[in-house]
C-alpha cells in the first residue's frame, strides 16, 4: 500500500492509497470524484455563517467599546467570548470560504499550519470562555467564599487563564507533537485525527481530556449547583423566587444544549477517527463536524449577549440612538440593595435575593440579622442607560 506525506513545519499530510484516489497533494488540487457543487455549497454556508458571525461579535465588541456600563467585571468574559468567536470566523471562515470557492487548499503549507493552529486556538479559547463563564455564575449565586465578590482582578485572571491553558494544548502540533494536516475534504486543516502514530493518539487523547471533558465537567458542575441553590431558596423562606428559578433553569438548559450540540459531533468525530485511523468517511461527512462546530460562532452572542437585558438595551441605543425610558433607568448603584430594585435579569434578581450566609434556613426559623440581614447583587445595575 503506497502511502504519500508531505511535511512542513507543524504540517502532516498523510494518505493511503487504498482509501483515498482522488490526487497526490491536496495543495494542488481538488478531490475529483467530489462534483464542484459541493464546495460551491460549502462555500456560500461559509459565507454566510462567517458574515453573520462577523457582524454579531463586532456589534457587541463595539457596544462594549462605547459604553462604559459593559465594561464591568462580570461582562469580561462574554465580551472574550465574543473576540474568540470573531477570531475564528475571521481565520477560519474565511480561509474556509476562500478554499472552498476555489475547490481545495491552494494557499499552501504555511497557510494550513495558520489556519489549523488558528481556529484551534481561538476556538478551544471561546470552548474555554463558555466554562469559565459557568463558573463566575455559580461565583455570584452559590457565594462559595461568602462575602467575597467578583472583582476586575479575578475577571483578568479567568481570562489570563483561558488563553493561556488554551495555547498550551493547541500549539503542540506545530512543534512536532501531532500536526495540523488537510482535511480528508482538502479545504480546511485540523489536527491530524488519521495518524497511526502512538505518540499523535496520545495528544489527541490528551487534547480531547483537557479541551472538552474538562470545560464541560465545569459547565455541568457549575449549573448544577446554581440550579440546586436556586431550588433551595425557591423550597424555603424566599418562595417568590420560583419564576426567576424556571428562567434560570431554562437558561441553563438552552446553553448547555447548545454547547453540546456545537462541540460534542466534532470531538466524538475526532475520537472515533484516532481509535480507528483507517476507517473510510466520506469527505462531506467527515468534513461535518468541523463546518458545525463554526455555526457556534453565530448563535453564541444571540445565547449569551443579546439575550442579556443589559447588553440589549445598550444595543438598542447604540442603533437607535435613543436611550431606555426613564422609569427603566431608576436602578442605584449602592451596594446593599434589596431584590425589586435589580431584576434587570434573572441572574440578577436571584443574587439580589440570596442572603450572603449561603444556607437558607427553614421557614419557621427567623433570619439571623446579624449573619443573613445583607443581599448582595451582581455589580452591573442592567436597567441603568447605558452612557457613553
Amino acid at each position: 500500500m503506497d502511502n504519500i506525506r508531505i511535511a512542513v513545519n507543524g504540517v502532516s499530510y498523510n494518505e493511503a492509497a487504498e482509501i483515498y484516489k482522488p490526487h497526490a497533494d491536496p495543495f494542488t488540487g481538488p478531490i475529483t470524484h467530489l462534483a464542484p457543487w459541493n464546495f460551491a455549497v460549502l462555500a456560500t454556508l461559509m459565507f454566510v455563517v462567517t458574515s453573520l458571525s462577523l457582524f454579531e461579535n463586532f456589534t457587541v465588541m463595539l457596544a462594549t467599546y462605547k459604553f462604559k456600563q459593559l465594561r464591568q467585571p462580570l461582562n469580561y468574559i462574554i465580551v472574550n467570548l465574543s473576540v474568540a468567536d470573531f477570531l475564528v470566523s475571521l481565520t477560519g471562515g474565511t480561509i474556509s470560504f476562500l478554499t472552498n470557492a476555489k475547490g481545495y487548499f491552494f494557499l499552501g503549507n504555511w497557510a494550513c499550519v495558520l489556519e489549523g493552529f488558528a481556529v484551534t486556538y481561538f476556538g478551544i479559547v471561546a470552548l474555554w470562555s463558555l466554562a469559565v463563564l459557568s463558573f463566575e455564575r455559580f461565583f455570584v449565586i452559590c457565594r462559595p467564599l461568602g462575602n467575597v465578590r467578583l472583582r476586575g482582578k479575578h475577571a483578568a485572571l479567568g481570562l489570563l487563564f483561558v488563553w493561556t491553558f488554551s495555547f498550551i494544548w493547541t500549539i503542540p502540533p506545530v512543534f512536532g507533537w501531532c500536526s495540523y494536516t488537510v482535511s480528508k475534504i482538502g479545504t480546511t486543516c485540523e489536527p491530524n485525527w488519521y495518524s497511526n502514530n502512538i505518540s499523535n493518539h496520545t495528544y489527541i487523547i490528551t487534547f480531547f481530556v483537557t479541551c472538552f471533558i474538562m470545560p464541560l465537567g465545569v459547565i455541568i458542575y457549575c449549573y448544577g449547583k446554581l440550579l440546586q441553590k436556586l431550588r433551595k431558596v425557591s423550597h424555603g423562606r424566599l418562595g417568590n423566587a420560583k419564576k426567576p428559578e424556571r428562567q434560570v433553569t431554562r437558561m441553563v438548559v438552552v446553553m448547555i444544549v447548545a454547547f453540546m450540540v456545537g462541540w460534542t459531533p466534532y470531538a466524538a468525530f475526532s475520537i472515533i477517527v484516532t481509535a480507528c485511523p483507517t476507517i473510510y468517511l466520506d469527505p462531506r461527512l467527515a468534513a461535518a463536524p468541523a463546518f458545525f462546530s463554526k455555526t457556534a460562532a453565530v448563535y453564541n452572542p444571540v445565547i449569551y449577549v443579546f439575550m442579556n437585558k443589559q447588553f440589549r438595551k445598550c444595543l438598542i441605543q447604540l442603533f437607535t440612538g435613543k436611550p431606555a425610558p426613564e422609569n427603566m433607568n431608576a436602578t442605584s448603584e449602592r451596594l446593599g440593595m434589596t431584590g425589586e430594585s435589580c431584576t434587570g435579569g434573572e441572574m440578577s434578581a436571584i443574587a439580589a435575593r440570596i442572603p450572603v450566609c449561603g444556607n437558607t434556613q427553614p421557614k419557621n426559623e427567623e433570619a439571623s440579622p446579624s449573619k443573613c440581614s445583607s443581599f448582595v447583587q451582581l455589580p452591573i445595575p442592567e436597567n441603568k442607560v447605558c452612557p457613553m
